[in-house]
């Protein structure tokens, strides 16, 4: 866009001086040759930049598919995870103004390069503490740990225990207590998912632009749409990449894994995690590769060399500044400065702007939080591994979420909807799909019978105080510990929090395959006939895996109805702001939803997920690590519950939308003042609505489109 006074110079001169025929000769194979070099190095850009779209969204759902592995691996609780997952909101927004004034004016394609270093650094470093960390330890009776000792589970006399191999154990353990006293190894996490903020945010705003300054001005919103298209694939691949990695052992490569003594379905099992972040790391900087090769601009589009209303800001810079001097271009600079304040003002008088940033913060709020512990719950609730859950969500839901985007914009232009028309979409997309997510409270599983948990140990489903009803009459001579999870399935369908607690007197075989016998608890179980039991808890009934494939229905069905809406929305955002403050508005939208949505959604979701918890893991220091079993019923209540309040409230937000674009749009052309004066909110002519290229540009994106679910 941009042309130098020599170019423009030498330009003029030519024309002026040659003959007729020589001059049109050369312009024509002048620009032949520009438009050849213009396209092939837009093209050019637009492959690099649609990759690391790809690798920036991949990585980004990589990380929402470990969010399990890394709260077990880590032994944290669900709200630090949160914290954890909401660093890369704080690492985008810390230099976010910064990289879009500045970026502008320095070398777009070097700069995003560079964030693609510092987003690989970052996914490097959240790897790292895997590799010092020392081996992951699950909590494990000694005999199921491939030892040669013969050791009675219900420990009634710790004479049963040669004494070396207890004053082993317990010198592992204070040991490995001043190992862990200096080391909270997530932290390395945090600072990690922090680095990868800041690394990509240069990507969104420099590339965007840069493509909208080059490319031809009706191919403009063709390639954004194909960028973004590549963003929505990549979250597919995380999730599947987290699939692929969670069924692999967390020490895979470092332990023999015949002597692992539990199971993908196993609430301990941590999978090689790490692994997929290394592999994100790479291709962040494969991706990054190319643009140290771009050049800082391209030959300008034909078609744009004399427009000047080539985009929104170039109109409205250069109306004001047409054939004046350096200095005077200061002063407007200064002048446009000193309308900030009026410019928020006028913003935050326009009352559709309001209540639409409001129903979007509240929207965004409850699908952040719901997306963010969603395979947790999967996995709660329906006792389906890591494994499985990452797989479903990124070769079911996230088809959904793209195919809905693309209905959104294609009902848009088929039916020529207007503002109106676009606010009853948005609104009626969200009323029936969170009405959809209503009917997930029916589709839940009961509670695992855990003895002393959820039921007591004659089989009676009254538990008031958890804690002391780990211990009975049947387990009363053992000398068990109260925080220790390793629990078995006895014969009767229950679960035991651990073999000491079940009263197992003698065990046989080792690893998996271990079974214990004569455990006074099984057998006095009102429907037991036997009293072994074996490694693992006990599967949910048999009505769970119907209404897991239930839930997979509604949920697909429910990702797709409120994906429609966010097309219309975002047009609807963009007709009722003035054409000036249209980038100003975005940009206050983008920032809103980050900070008030982004950043503390997942933290509060996960301190209510915490309160579900019925039973704590232990750290080997004291303190409690991660939850090991939650209240299926109070888990399917906080998690839906706390998604459908913010909803509906949201819901609330977009009628008060709807009534406003009512009450100010004329019967005739559905016409509405943005502020009472100036500018409109309606739709003057088709031609605004559909074919401005830089309001499709922006239609085309809104933060954490890509995990909509």
């Amino acid at each position: 866009m941009e042309i130098s006074s020599k170019e423009n110079t030498r330009f003029f001169s030519n024309n002026t001086i040659l003959p007729v025929d020589r001059s049109s000769f050369k312009s024509e194979s002048s620009t032949s040759k520009e438009k050849q070099s213009c396209c092939g190095g837009i093209k050019i850009f637009l492959g690099a930049l649609s990759f690391v779209y790809f690798a920036k969204a991949l990585s980004g759902s990589y990380l929402k598919s470990t969010i399990t592995q890394i709260e077990r691996r880590f032994d944290i609780p669900s709200s630090l995870v949160g914290v954890i997952d909401g660093s890369f909101e704080i690492g985008n927004l810390l230099i976010i103004i910064l990289v879009s004034y500045f970026g502008a004016k320095l070398h777009r394609p070097r700069i995003i390069g560079v964030g693609c270093l510092i987003m690989s650094a970052g996914t490097f470093l959240i790897a790292m503490p895997q590799f010092f960390m020392g081996r992951y330890r699950y909590e494990r009776f000694p005999s199921t740990i491939n030892s040669s000792v013969s050791i009675s589970p219900c420990l009634q006399d710790k004479s049963q225990t040669p004494l070396s191999s207890l004053e082993k154990s317990q010198a592992k353990i204070n040991a490995g207590c001043e190992k862990e006293a200096g080391s909270s190894m997530w932290i390395y996490v945090l600072l990690g998912n922090l680095l990868r903020g800041i690394g990509e945010t240069p990507i969104q705003p420099l590339g965007i632009a840069y493509i909208d300054d080059y490319a031809v001005e009706e191919n403009a919103a063709l390639y954004i749409g194909c960028v973004q298209t590549v963003a929505i694939i990549g979250p597919i691949f995380g999730f599947l990449l987290g699939s692929l990695c969670a069924k692999l052992y967390v020490d895979i490569g470092f332990v023999d894994l015949d002597s692992i003594a539990i199971s993908a379905k196993d609430v301990q099992w941590v999978g090689a995690w790490w692994l997929g972040y290394l592999i994100a790391g790479v291709i962040s900087i494969l991706a990054g590769i190319p643009f140290w090769f771009l050049p800082r601009h391209l030959p300008t589009p034909e078609g744009r060399k004399d427009s000047s209303t080539s985009s929104e800001q170039s109109k409205f810079i250069v109306e004001e500044s047409k054939d004046q001097g350096k200095s005077y271009q200061q002063q407007a600079k200064i002048a446009e400065m000193a309308k900030f304040l009026p410019s928020l003002k006028n913003l935050f008088g326009n009352p559709v702007y309001i209540l639409y940033l409001c129903a979007s913060i509240l929207q965004f709020n409850s699908l952040i939080g719901m997306v963010t512990y969603k395979p947790k719950y999967i996995e709660q609730q329906y006792g389906q591994t890591s494994s499985k859950t990452n797989f479903v969500i990124g070769l079911i839901n996230i088809p959904a979420v793209a195919f809905g985007i693309f209905s959104g914009g294609l009902i848009m232009k088929k039916f020529r909807i207007g503002v109106l028309g676009a606010a009853k979409l948005s609104l009626g997309s969200s009323f029936f799909g969170y009405l959809l997510l209503l009917s997930l409270f029916a589709m839940g599983c009961e509670n695992s019978d855990v003895a002393g948990l959820t039921v007591s140990y004659r089989g009676t489903k009254q538990m008031t105080d958890h804690e002391p009803a780990l211990f009975s009459e049947c387990n009363w001579g053992c000398s068990c510990s109260k925080d220790d999870w390793d629990p078995i399935c006895g014969e009767n369908g229950v679960t035991y929090v651990s073999a000491c607690l079940a009263g197992c007197q003698a065990s046989n075989g080792s690893g998996k395959n271990t079974v214990f016998f004569n455990c006074s608890c099984v057998g006095t179980f009102e429907s037991s006939q036997s009293s072994s039991a074996v490694v693992g808890p006990c599967q949910k009934g048999n009505e769970c895996p119907k209404m897991f494939l239930y839930f997979l229905v509604i949920s697909v069905i429910t990702s797709y109805t409120l994906s429609v809406g966010g097309t219309p929305g975002y047009i609807l955002l963009l007709r009722c702001i003035k054409p000036h403050l249209k980038s100003f508005a975005l940009g206050i939208y983008t920032l809103a939803i980050r900070v008030l949505a982004g950043i503390p959604a997942p933290v509060y979701f996960g301190v209510a997920i915490d309160t579900t918890c019925l039973k704590w893991g232990s750290k080997r220091c004291g303190g409690s690590g991660a939850c090991r079993l939650y209240d299926s019923s109070a888990l399917r209540h906080v998690y839906l519950g706390l998604t459908l309040v913010l909803g509906t409230v949201s819901i609330f937000f977009s009628v008060a939308v709807l009534w406003v674009l009512r009450k100010r749009s004329s019967p005739q052309d559905e016409t509405l003042s943005a502020n009472g004066d100036s500018g409109t909110c309606g739709t003057k002519s088709r031609k605004d609505n559909f074919v401005n290229s830089d309001q499709l540009i922006q239609s085309t994106y809104w933060p954490e489109k890509e995990t909509r679910l």
